[in-house]
């Protein structure tokens, strides 16, 4: 029996739902690891020599374009074997109605699963790679297949490099970059959980980690696009955004907030595409970074029609956000703030032209829907500068009950630069109508966490889990009252609630250590009394004074007989 295609607006999917009472039919999402296993490292290892004298911030584009690909296509496979074996299953379909269906783009947009084109996917790319068939090179080959997937997935538009066949990179070494990244094998890959984990989550681990790697061979540059991870887990945990809400990131780079906050919303429970994710990026390629990694991590992001100015092409106008964080350029001098000074987002006064710290923070306030909280990364001056008037705003942000919390991070967390660095932490309504930390009306915490995080190398510091889940995050939510958790208590030397008074004769200078004061010594009851201590190295003192002229002494006999 041959049973008839489907209609043109209904996918298989579509059928199967409505006979299984509407299950989902999306391939379910497996829990992430946290290490990466050694396979990504050695991959990295790899990519990296045949990189040769290619500077990173232009090899970065052709690796990172092709491990895309080869997540697309990896995907789109596990949805097609999925389908098949479904169709085969059910039974009473032709061989050749099985391989239309298989073919069908709905089949896969429909999942959120990009669809590949047979000449586009990477097992055609891989052919070209190892030279087993004629035509175009491997550079064409792989242009082709981006503008392929970019005109069967209109969200892409725009969004994949075509950079492959420019001549910056020769064809031995792209086909030797191509067959390096087929070694990822998806099918096989077992969490440490012991399930299966999908070519989603083992890619979006991939590509995160390649990210890293590269930020970390551009030091400065890299800091441009990519926040590192810890700090970006800070940043989540404190301000934990839940399903359904909006997030959004002014300065979004390679969209790693976006990522992070997805992840948290999944641990606790939340389903984590039921978020609305805004962001703008002003860097073309950083753009494009920025799409792939989303859609590899399965984040439908609105990132605007362009890349653009944040505070001259709000790609959001309207916009108004539960959550935003963000971790701008630090400092910024030519930021076109003095084409801005009569801006409306200026409420609390117009930041200065030669620093975008404080536009920074007043675009996002402007961003923040009612009880809405914000977490920004900003050079530690932002605390306490007082030139050009940035005193004067802070001091309105202030006296506005506007600043939640304020944490002093440790040194050396970020390679792209040594300015020390801290998180603003913004909530409207605190106290009032905010449901984020109710009780909190006129208080700010303080948090010093300068001596937290330990050293992965030489040069490079990061938070540990424990301190940001627990310690400082344990700290925060107890602060804010959350139900079920501890009671909050200042700790000498680490936090302090502070009210707006006690701010306020501190000049509105926000720097915790000010208010935070130094830890308690610990008491150790088996420690000498002070008293016997100085009585008994006071003795000892004294022998060795009298041990001293005894050997001086012997000495002066000795050069005697000389």
């Amino acid at each position: 029996m041959t049973r008839p295609r489907l209609a043109a607006a209904t996918t298989y999917d579509e059928k199967h739902r409505e006979r299984e009472g509407n299950e989902a039919v999306m391939p379910p999402r497996n829990k992430k690891t946290t290490e990466p296993p050694a396979m990504k490292k050695v991959l990295w290892a790899s990519a990296d020599k045949l990189r040769g004298s290619l500077d990173a911030a232009e090899y970065k584009h052709f690796v990172l374009g092709l491990v895309f690909l080869k997540y697309v296509s990896a995907a789109m496979a596990e949805k097609r074997a999925q389908l098949e074996a479904e169709l085969r299953e059910e039974g009473g379909w032709s061989e050749a109605d099985i391989l239309a269906t298989l073919e069908e783009r709905r089949e896969y947009t429909g999942s959120g699963i990009f669809y590949v084109p047979p000449t586009a996917r990477w097992e055609s790319v891989l052919e070209r790679a190892k030279g087993t068939v004629e035509g175009q090179s491997i550079g064409e080959a792989v242009d082709a297949a981006m503008r392929a997937i970019e005109k069967f997935n209109p969200s892409l538009n725009r969004t994949l490099p075509k950079i492959y066949d420019n001549g910056r990179v020769d064809s031995e070494r792209l086909a030797g970059l191509v067959k390096l990244l087929d070694r990822l094998v998806f099918q096989e890959q077992l969490g440490e959980d012991g399930k299966r984990r999908g070519a989603r989550d083992i890619m979006g681990e991939v590509y995160e980690y390649f990210l890293a790697e590269f930020a970390l061979k551009e030091g400065r540059k890299g800091g441009e696009y990519f926040t590192p991870e810890s700090v970006v887990k800070l940043l989540v945990e404190v301000l934990e955004p839940q399903q359904g809400e909006r997030v959004y990131d002014p300065a979004c780079g390679s969209g790693g907030m976006f990522v992070q906050a997805e992840k948290f919303i999944e641990t606790h429970g939340g389903n984590p595409l039921n978020v609305g994710v805004y962001g703008q990026e002003l860097n073309q390629t950083t753009w494009q970074l920025a799409h792939m990694n989303l859609a590899i991590h399965g984040v439908e992001a609105k990132l605007g029609d362009e890349p653009a100015d944040t505070f001259r092409n709000d790609q959001h106008p309207e916009l108004k956000a539960d959550v935003v964080m963000a971790n701008p350029p630090f400092n910024i001098s030519d930021w076109g703030g003095e084409l801005l000074g009569m801006d409306k987002r200026w409420v609390y006064g117009t930041p200065p032209v030669g620093n975008a710290n404080y536009a920074w923070l007043q675009h996002m306030i402007s961003k923040l829907a009612p009880g809405g909280r914000a977490g920004v990364v900003l050079a530690n001056g932002s605390m306490s500068s007082k030139q050009s008037g940035e005193g004067d705003i802070r001091r309105a942000m202030v006296e506005d009950d506007l600043v939640a919390c304020m944490i002093a991070l440790p040194g050396q967390l970020f390679r792209s630069t040594q300015i020390p660095a801290c998180l603003w932490f913004l909530a409207e309504g605190k106290g009032r109508h905010s449901g984020w930390a109710p009780g909190r009306k006129g208080e700010v915490l303080f948090i010093d966490a300068r001596e937290f995080g330990e050293m992965e190398n030489r040069t490079l510091r990061v938070l540990t889990e424990d301190e940001i889940v627990g310690r400082i995050g344990d700290t925060v939510r107890a602060w804010r009252g959350v139900e079920g958790g501890r009671p909050y208590e200042d700790v000498p030397g680490f936090c302090v609630s502070a009210p707006l008074g006690v701010v306020a004769e501190h000049d509105f200078v926000l720097t915790p250590g000010r208010y935070v004061g130094a830890a308690e010594a610990e008491i150790d009851p088996d420690a000498e009394p002070v008293e016997e201590k100085i009585a008994r190295l006071t003795a000892l003192l004294r022998e060795q004074f009298a041990e001293s002229e005894r050997l001086a002494k012997v000495v002066d006999e000795q050069l005697g007989r000389v």
